[in-house]
């Protein structure tokens, strides 16, 4: 199989964001709101919104499952207040829930989680434990930026996520590390603030003993690791430099990227310098770039293409990167053997 792991609802329905905008407008007062319990959308609405987008895309590329979360720049966990996010996080999973239900060879579920700044994450848990016990979610999506841009709350290594961790090690669910739109000028959200935050948070990790308190922690960078594979020297030396494990050992079982980098020699860096075993396929389709590249005739987004062309891949290199490290990684995941 084909398993992309890093899928978003990016053609939700419009009457999504017309109740989201609703919503903001009334800063989250239900009175003041026509549809306070969530927008009416129909089956035939949701299948209308996936067959000319995401899964035609799929069979385009020969994709077999995407691995699929509500659209990670629309979760705006800086966006009102922890209760606004809760509701706003229920919705998008109970319609993430709906669209595996309609096609269910074609998407696994992925939850957002009703982060808001300066909340601690344990009050995210009931959400996540309804998502995973109730209704079969396979991950979900950890934003270590709730403020948008602004980094308020504590690096990921601090106390102050571990309540967190503890239920994500009972569950057995691997987080995407996935910030949401940035409201900081400074930071465009998918070209600078996503690679800002995936770069982060892994030297966060880098400079501390996390999986060793959390030795059945997953994480999934995504967006091929930012920074990172390109700088693999720079983060063995400051690895030495501080007595911490090289990179490649510290991810170890814990930590793992994806391949959302669209172009061959980023991914043949990439999947040349860090461990097979810790490379998962993914495109973002329907994503962050809808273009396509005029060198090559192809869509910048088309990564199936890359891997497929790596001069130093083997094809049991290949089998892990399309599928073997997802199945090992989420163990919720329903698959023919």
């Amino acid at each position: 199989m084909i398993i992309d792991c890093h899928g978003h609802y990016t053609t939700a329905p419009g009457q999504l964001v017309a109740w989201r905008n609703t919503q903001i407008d009334a800063k989250g007062d239900r009175s003041r709101m026509a549809q306070p319990d969530g927008p009416v959308i129909s089956d035939d609405v949701i299948r209308e919104s996936l067959l000319g987008a995401q899964i035609r895309t799929q069979q385009e590329r020969g994709i077999d499952l995407t691995i699929f979360s509500p659209r990670a720049a629309a979760m705006g966990q800086h966006i009102g207040d922890e209760a606004m996010s809760q509701q706003w996080s229920r919705i998008c999973n109970d319609l993430i829930r709906r669209v595996c239900d309609l096609f269910p060879d074609h998407f696994a579920p992925v939850c957002q989680l009703p982060q808001s700044p300066g909340c601690k994450p344990e009050g995210v848990v009931p959400e996540l434990r309804r998502c995973v016990e109730e209704m079969g979610f396979v991950g979900c999506n950890l934003n270590p930026d709730p403020a948008g841009g602004y980094w308020t709350d504590p690096p990921m290594t601090d106390p102050w996520w571990f309540p967190l961790y503890e239920v994500l090690e009972d569950l057995d669910v691997p987080a995407m590390i996935h910030v949401s739109g940035s409201c900081n000028p400074n930071f465009q959200y998918s070209g600078a603030h996503y690679i800002n935050a995936d770069t982060s948070v892994f030297m966060q990790i880098l400079d501390s003993d996390l999986f060793e308190r959390f030795p059945r922690l997953k994480f999934i960078i995504p967006h091929g690791g930012g920074a990172v594979p390109f700088h693999w020297g720079r983060y063995r030396g400051l690895a030495m430099d501080r007595g911490r494990k090289e990179p490649g050992q510290m991810m170890g079982q814990n930590m793992f990227f994806d391949t959302c980098v669209y172009h061959q020699p980023g991914i043949n860096l990439m999947t040349e310098v860090v461990p097979v075993d810790n490379v998962h396929f993914a495109s973002e389709t329907y994503g962050a770039v809808r273009a396509v590249d005029p060198e090559t005739g192809h869509q910048f987004d088309g990564t199936k293409r890359y891997i497929e062309a790596s001069p130093h891949l083997t094809d049991a290199d290949r089998e892990k990167i399309f599928e073997g490290n997802a199945r090992r990684v989420f163990t919720w995941l329903k698959l023919p053997a």
